[in-house]
């Protein structure tokens, strides 16, 4: 049996493939299906061989009827994952694309001081909240879960907002465009495996919208009086210094813009 000459269109070929693969790995290692995908690989391995190496045609014609089905049967079982797939590819070309257009985001570094104020105040009583602030993308779907405010944001009222015997305490607050948008709104809850064990219910929340948007989420847990951040999927603890110039960071605001 003879093969053809390995050419370098060949080994783009199987660069392009690999990282397919890398990619549905890792976008099933996060949604803790790790095991489908070594499974799914096996098969494919063992579809070349019968279709196209050993050429049996029988076989290969059965592999070929469960490869079209399964395909669908993967679509519509990771339906999820797939849509944040290709989210998160489109949201890596809006920021490209952002260097060539000047848009800026609304939200001036009085407004941030206000929120850090307030988690550092959050904090030092260890009083629970999630906050969520906009960065480019919509975030109508999540923010009409809760309760509409539309009131300028001062530390005051967030920290009135998070009181534990206020209504509004349960949930996230967001804020968009300077402004606390509404409050006790509800967040997608991140399924990764890699968030760690001492993290609750508000940490995953946060690390959840910040796997569906490009928001930024600031948590101030309840058990411990620490706070994080979570951004671009991923949430880390932040110390109330450090935590004005992340959000500045995140959202991408010069200190020059302060005072506009």
């Amino acid at each position: 049996m003879t093969f053809p000459p390995f050419t370098i269109k060949d080994l783009i070929d199987i660069l392009l493939i690999a990282l397919i693969l890398y990619g549905v790995f890792r976008l099933l290692r996060k949604s803790g299906a790790e095991n489908l995908f070594w499974g799914i690989l096996v098969f494919i391995v063992a579809w070349f061989l019968v279709s196209f190496l050993f050429r049996l045609e029988l076989t290969g014609a059965l592999f070929d009827r469960i490869i079209s089905v399964g395909a669908i049967a993967l679509i519509v079982i990771f339906q999820g994952e797939i849509r944040h797939f290709f989210y998160r590819l489109g949201s890596k070309m809006g920021s490209v694309s952002h260097w060539f257009r000047s848009s800026s985001i609304s939200t001036p570094t009085q407004v941030l001081q206000q929120v850090v104020l307030a988690c550092s105040h959050m904090a030092k009583q260890k009083t629970g909240a999630l906050i969520v602030i906009k960065n480019r993308q919509s975030l109508t779907e999540y923010t009409e879960s809760g309760e509409q405010i539309d009131a300028a944001v001062s530390t005051r009222l967030i920290e009135n907002i998070f009181f534990k015997n206020s209504p509004l305490h349960d949930g996230a607050l967001f804020i968009v465009n300077d402004r606390i948008h509404s409050a006790a709104c509800l967040l997608p809850i991140s399924t990764s495996t890699d968030i760690p064990k001492q993290y609750g219910l508000r940490h995953r929340a946060a690390l959840g919208i910040t796997e569906k948007t490009d928001a930024i989420a600031i948590v101030v847990s309840e058990e411990t009086g620490l706070i994080s951040v979570a951004h671009e999927e991923k949430i880390s603890i932040v110390s109330v210094d450090e935590l004005l110039d992340i959000l500045l960071v995140a959202l991408d605001i010069t200190k020059t813009d302060n005072n506009q």
